[in-house]
């Protein structure tokens, strides 16, 4: 099993990817008072039947030829569901796939979120072709990262090129830490 959330991200992000997605939305939920934490990994790839859903969740069921066993969305249910959650896939042939993981929060059993700004990185980094929204929220607040805005700006410049996969780590740990933060008096939490 995984160690950190993020990396069940990054496997089912790769899922997306494998599915000839053009945009990925992924987006990391807290709600403290209801002691939930949601992930959830929005794809426009080429979808999956109803059978391919149910049979996703299947550890001896992959459509990777590099190996003949797919571990990722069983790991990814099973960390859900020891922490009091669950995992759910929704899916239609030719409009995408939705992947929903719940924890419970402060559950004991609930493996540790992990480096997702990391995650992000990555994701852009390896696929700099494919349009990757991040959204982070805490109890209302949130932060986004939208690489579609990035190009806007951009222009012609590569997202993986050295300088630009800098500022958006850069942009992520700082919007992070300040959605993290304390919330200041008198400001809604």
């Amino acid at each position: 099993m995984m160690q950190e959330l993020s990396l069940n991200v990054l496997d089912v992000a790769e899922n997306s990817v494998r599915a000839n997605a053009s945009l990925v939305e992924i987006t990391v939920e807290e709600d403290t008072a209801a002691d939930r934490l949601a992930i959830v990994i929005r794809d426009n790839g080429k979808g999956m039947t109803p059978e391919q859903v149910q049979t996703v969740i299947d550890p001896f069921y992959t459509t990777r030829t590099t190996r003949k066993v797919g571990l990722g969305v069983p790991f990814f249910r099973m960390a859900a569901q020891l922490s009091g959650g669950d995992l759910t896939i929704q899916s239609q042939v030719g409009a995408g796939t939705t992947v929903t993981a719940t924890f419970g929060l402060t559950n004991i059993d609930r493996m540790p979120l992990g480096d997702m700004n990391g995650t992000i990185s990555t994701l852009v980094q390896c696929n700099p072709h494919i349009d990757w929204v991040y959204t982070r929220r805490r109890d209302g607040r949130e932060m986004v990262m939208d690489t579609r805005q990035f190009r806007e700006v951009l222009g012609e410049v590569p997202l993986d090129s050295p300088e630009v996969l800098g500022f958006l780590r850069d942009y992520l740990q700082e919007n992070t830490a300040e959605l993290l933060a304390p919330a200041a008096a008198g400001e809604e939490q």
